[in-house]
């Protein structure tokens, strides 16, 4: 008899545990109440970044776009006609090797040709500026081609 009345104050015990004491009164609680977008905010820096691309890299010493960089710069035409209010700034980069005068103006050469292509894609130049940093703001550091490589870029961002 024992047996049977503690077998069953345990089963009570275990039910008792499983049991939901959240009345469904109908009212939120704050979980699924409102559904937030994931992801970037459309049309903004992140999006750009994540969905389309931000840079084009170059070759030593050149300004010309590789296949590689046009389509990257086709997303971007693509992007920018999408989002007609967004303007965006252009920075053309070089690695840490050579003067600064030649980085300075290999930078801008680089820029131009990122916004000269988008401006043939048909996004207005009203809503393009660029800027060279040269060789004064590298996204990567250290020594040896893969860095260099990676510095060598215009990187699209939105003002």
């Amino acid at each position: 008899m024992r047996l049977k009345l503690l077998g069953a104050l345990g089963v009570a015990v275990v039910l008792a545990g499983c049991s939901n004491d959240h009345a469904n009164t109908g009212a939120a609680t704050g979980t699924g109440a409102a559904v937030q977008p994931s992801g970037p905010v459309p049309g903004s820096e992140a999006d750009l970044v994540a969905n389309v691309g931000d840079r084009v890299f170059f070759a030593l010493n050149q300004t010309g776009l590789s296949g590689d960089a046009k389509a990257t710069l086709d997303k971007q035409a693509d992007w920018l006609a999408k989002y007609p209010q967004v303007s965006v700034q252009i920075a053309g980069n070089c690695d840490d090797r050579g003067t600064e005068e030649y980085n300075m103006a290999l930078g801008q050469r680089r820029a131009n040709a990122a916004r000269d292509y988008l401006v043939a894609k048909g996004s207005s130049s009203s809503r393009m500026t660029t800027i060279s940093n040269g060789k004064d703001s590298p996204t990567a550091t250290g020594e040896g081609e893969d860095v260099w490589a990676q510095n060598r870029n215009a990187i699209t961002s939105v003002q």
